[in-house]
């Protein structure tokens, strides 16, 4: 038997909104017929925020005249001052259904992934002044009211997505159809202006694939060039758990390097993936399995102590990465548990940590004001044929637990124990003990 040993003098702090998610939950107030929803299980796990990257085309989420700049603004030559130009009606109601979830929309301000073989709408603006002052006023329609708008708490505006998926010399450009210079010129145009027209707000990005030179390209660029920066977005899709934490600390490092000592880390898209080609529908089965909650469970647990502020799955809307709520029913998954258990920190608990972990696991663990404890294990293996685990809690004291376990048989299965808790673990399960 292997035992975790707690320290539960030193307090952590509060726990990190690491339970976001991409995609809100999915429901329509106006329909009554074909009805499909998971909101109140959406809502049950207490997401911090949405971000509504590839929203767009999504009838969950407002349909095709939504959420993106192109379909907020429609017509380019248009009037960016005059609220006749806009059209906002799809794109409100989607934000208006994730906050009745108790989610704010962390709203990214560009454009969706283009697959096809013609690329329109992830083309640089033909103005970047103009560009920049039309995310402005949609800023103001959520914030301000501006346009018969909303004075919404949405702190978080992140500019485009994914700039550094495609080399400049692609013919297959599907997030940022220009150069690196020209994202350059635009990001500093568009983040000066909008931090000097909303000081008060988050204004980040860029949402970076994850290449890592390009992103001590732009870092270096933006410190040269005076860019403000609230929040540096960036993702990974691996089937490492423990390469999301390491990465975070080399993407903490870049940041400090260039001087933004102060901006947020945010990891706002994550998800298994063992590679994009051969091992891509392998991966995506992955997702949807008892592994994929694991390995869900494993990349929150270990990013409380890593240097990231917040991370958002990728992702919660109906679609191939959704690991969380089935594409057909919407009815949870096995990986919904991880976000729904995580919320439960949000009680105001404290965060308490192992001395050391044995290989492969993970643990949350943290206390409440009036002492009683939550603690999540995590078993994750990327391996085949590993072996079960014994593994013994010792926070110092017994007491009277509740264990819920999702493994390969069991989905929130709860039992109840007096003392030292003992957790028999398959390999990639997960188990949520709570004192009562």
């Amino acid at each position: 038997m292997e035992t975790i040993f707690f320290d539960m003098t030193s307090d952590y702090g509060a726990f990190k909104p690491l339970n976001a998610t991409n995609g809100g939950a999915v429901h329509k107030r106006h329909a009554a017929d074909q009805y499909r929803s998971n909101f109140e299980e959406y809502k049950r796990a207490r997401i911090p925020y949405a971000r509504n990257h590839d929203s767009q085309g999504m009838t969950a989420y407002g349909g095709t005249y939504s959420h993106d700049i192109t379909k907020l603004f429609p017509r380019f030559e248009a009037d960016p001052y005059d609220q006749s130009s806009y059209d906002f009606a799809c794109t409100d109601e989607a934000i208006l259904v994730t906050l009745e979830a108790g989610t704010k929309t962390f709203f990214r301000l560009g454009e969706g992934i283009e697959h096809d073989i013609k690329k329109h709408d992830t083309l640089p603006p033909p103005d970047f002044r103009k560009w920049a002052v039309i995310c402005e006023h949609v800023i103001r329609h959520y914030t301000e009211g501006w346009a018969d708008g909303f004075h919404h708490d949405m702190p978080y505006w992140e500019i485009w997505n994914e700039p550094d998926l495609d080399p400049d010399d692609s013919p297959n450009k599907r997030c940022w159809g220009g150069t690196r210079a020209q994202f350059f010129d635009m990001y500093e145009t568009a983040a000066k202006h909008l931090k000097k027209c909303f000081p008060h707000l988050k204004i980040g990005g860029p949402a970076s694939c994850g290449n890592e030179a390009w992103c001590e390209a732009f870092l270096a660029e933006m410190r040269r060039r005076g860019v403000p920066m609230d929040f540096f977005s960036w993702h990974i899709y691996t089937a490492r758990a423990a390469e999301i934490h390491k990465k975070a600390y080399r993407m903490r490092a870049l940041l400090d390097k260039y001087g933004y000592t102060e901006a947020e880390s945010i990891l706002n898209e994550w998800n298994y993936n063992k590679n994009w080609t051969d091992q891509y529908v392998y991966s995506l089965r992955v997702i949807h399995s008892v592994k994929g909650a694991a390995f869900l469970m494993a990349g929150i647990s270990g990013s409380q102590a890593a240097p990231v502020d917040m991370l958002m799955y990728y992702d919660t809307r109906p679609s191939a990465f959704n690991g969380a709520f089935d594409y057909y029913t919407l009815e949870p998954l096995k990986g919904y548990y991880a976000l729904y258990w995580y919320g439960m920190f949000y009680d105001g608990y404290r965060e308490r940590r192992a001395a050391s972990l044995p290989q492969d696991i993970y643990a949350l663990c943290g206390t409440n004001d009036s002492g009683k404890l939550l603690c999540i294990v995590t078993y994750y293996t990327d391996l085949d044929g590993m072996p079960d685990r014994e593994i013994a809690l010792d926070f110092g004291r017994g007491g009277s637990f509740e264990i819920r376990t999702v493994d390969d048989v069991r989905t929130d299965e709860a039992n109840i124990v007096n003392g030292t808790p003992v957790l028999k673990m398959k390999p990639n399960s997960f188990c949520l003990v709570r004192e009562i």
